[in-house]
């Protein structure tokens, strides 16, 4: 028997015409796919080749013309990404977004997204305040938080609802361990985000996200995902989406010598005087 959980999304042969006065344009022909619990599937493809459609038909926006789609899951939400997001404003503009622009966060409220993060600009805690009292969909802070004092602050005024850590941002594990701590004394949710680490940093970022406030699912993928080679024996993901803390002593995992070596490019050495 397979261990590999049940798809969560099972298509088969999905075709999609769209109908044009005289004639169909078919956009989706014969489509097979299945996607498990734990998996991040991407779809790529030139502009107008049907990931839209595709995704559209799972969310019941678009009817098929052939075909069955079988969606096992509580809610599936899609967000459209365009890059007329907010058409009044230039490309710089979209991505920096003020408390005029509550009327967009409302609008996500109907996709019960599970967060928003960082919105405003990261010094912006009473603007990320006033947002979260508008709006239903949690608030996730994430460059705003550098320290555990900030966490503190965030959560008190009330500019957040859920809190991401990222080590190498707050200044290392002993200061998101306080940051996790503080967050987990306010019953507010945190996870761990990730920064491209090589084994060395994945090890530390894994042990840190087993700890009990880590609630939601975190950004460490295997190391293929990154790295053709490691500096330490290759981390992997489970086929139900989740990756093992090392139990080894330290960090629990130790650099490959003849790894490390190949990806020197500079040694000092500190001598006693």
């Amino acid at each position: 028997m397979s261990s590999s959980p049940e798809p969560i999304v099972r298509i088969e042969r999905l075709t999609v015409d769209y109908r044009r006065p005289g004639a169909a344009l078919r956009v989706l022909d014969g489509i097979d796919l299945e996607v498990r619990r734990g998996e991040i599937f991407g779809v790529i493809g030139q502009s107008g080749c049907g990931k839209t459609t595709l995704l559209s038909a799972i969310l019941g926006l678009v009817t098929p013309s052939a075909g069955s789609i079988e969606v096992r899951a509580k809610s599936v939400a899609m967000v459209f990404q365009k890059p007329q997001l907010l058409p009044w404003r230039n490309v710089l503009d979209n991505a920096a977004y003020g408390l005029e622009d509550v009327g967009v966060f409302r609008a996500l409220d109907a996709f019960d997204l599970l967060m928003v993060e960082q919105p405003l600009h990261h010094e912006d805690l009473i603007e990320h305040a006033r947002l979260q009292r508008a709006i239903r969909t949690d608030l996730c802070l994430d460059e705003s938080v550098r320290s555990a004092a900030d966490a503190r602050a965030a959560l008190e005024l009330g500019a957040c609802r859920i809190v991401n850590i990222k080590q190498g941002r707050v200044g290392g594990v002993l200061e998101a361990k306080r940051v996790h701590d503080v967050c987990l004394e306010r019953d507010a949710p945190v996870w761990c985000g990730g920064m491209l680490e090589t084994g060395v940093g994945r090890a530390t970022n894994l042990a840190l996200a087993a700890l009990p406030g880590f609630t939601l699912p975190g950004d460490t993928s295997a190391s293929r995902r990154y790295f053709a080679e490691d500096l330490t024996e290759p981390h992997e993901l489970a086929p139900d989406g989740t990756m093992a803390v090392p139990s080894g002593p330290g960090i629990g995992v130790e650099p490959d010598p003849e790894r490390l070596d190949a990806a020197t490019r500079r040694r000092e050495r500190l001598r006693a005087t």
